[in-house]
């Protein structure tokens, strides 16, 4: 015990990996007690629990987006792709989630809802700080979360930032194709507004795939990713219809008709109209 004490006085570090248990790593006493039903209700744990699960998966989608950002900005491409085709194998794993919380009957969920107060998944400051990277930028939600200075400004920052088909399209204009400079250099807080440059630009990548192979790869990785976005707006949106009809959400919003408006937007638009050119 003296010789313990001396070694922590002279600051001499202490390995204890050997003594950790796989729940001290992953620290599942925190994450498994962090269920608080608030009703009583037996199904209010399969609502929080499918919520809690997507936010870790929007976790390390958000990690994966961002790291694949900053690497297409350093143009090299090619790590970007594993880490797009992780962020679509993450989506699929989000997607089917909506049919596990679609076991939840209207009936089930009214024992419940009121306790929720205004706690709505359209707060959900993750989701939109993917939406911002994919390049769907609204201004609006902003406002939700003023009363997290924290978090305000991260999604501030975001929202100013450039979207991964931002820097997608500095790619093909650093590789001597030709794109307008309204697309290179422009207000990036606002929604991308496709052009007829990238577009051509994206035709010549598609049409000579072996000289543009890596942007090649990075446009169908991009597609990839937005198809399954989508996908995982549908299934929100039918699950939503399914619970709750066409209610307002508990925290404001129009529900099942805000959800079918988003569905069609584009993230990426160019990517998509060039196949009927091709």
């Amino acid at each position: 015990m003296e010789k313990e004490s001396k070694h922590l006085e002279q600051g001499i570090h202490q390995d204890f990996s050997e003594e950790m248990t796989y729940g001290d790593y992953l620290q599942l006493d925190q994450i498994l007690n962090s269920q608080k039903p608030l009703s009583g209700h037996h199904d209010e744990w399969l609502f929080i629990i499918i919520h809690q699960t997507s936010e870790l998966w929007m976790k390390l989608i958000l990690h994966e987006l961002n790291a694949a950002i900053a690497s297409i900005q350093e143009g090299d491409l090619e790590p970007a792709f594993k880490m797009l085709a992780r962020v679509a194998r993450i989506q699929e794993q989000l997607i089917q989630s909506w049919d596990v919380l679609s076991t939840l009957t209207p009936a089930e969920y009214m024992q419940f809802r009121d306790q929720l107060g205004h706690a709505s998944g359209f707060q959900s400051y993750q989701n939109r700080l993917i939406e911002y990277a994919l390049g769907y930028k609204n201004h609006h939600v902003l406002s939700v979360h003023k009363h997290r200075p924290d978090l305000y400004e991260q999604l501030e920052k975001a929202l100013y930032s450039p979207s991964i088909y931002d820097v997608s399209i500095q790619a093909l204009a650093d590789r001597g194709l030709p794109v307008d400079s309204s697309r290179l250099k422009r207000d990036w807080s606002q929604n991308y507004q496709s052009h007829p440059s990238v577009e051509e630009a994206w035709l010549r990548v598609y049409r000579d795939v072996e000289q543009y192979w890596d942007l090649y790869e990075l446009a169908e990785k991009l597609v990839d990713v937005e198809d399954k976005q989508q996908q995982w707006r549908y299934n929100h949106m039918k699950t939503v219809e399914r619970i709750i009809g066409y209610k307002s959400g508990t925290g404001g919003s129009s529900g099942v008709s805000y959800l079918k408006r988003v569905i069609d937007h584009r993230f990426f638009p160019e990517l998509w109209s060039l196949r009927t050119k091709l």
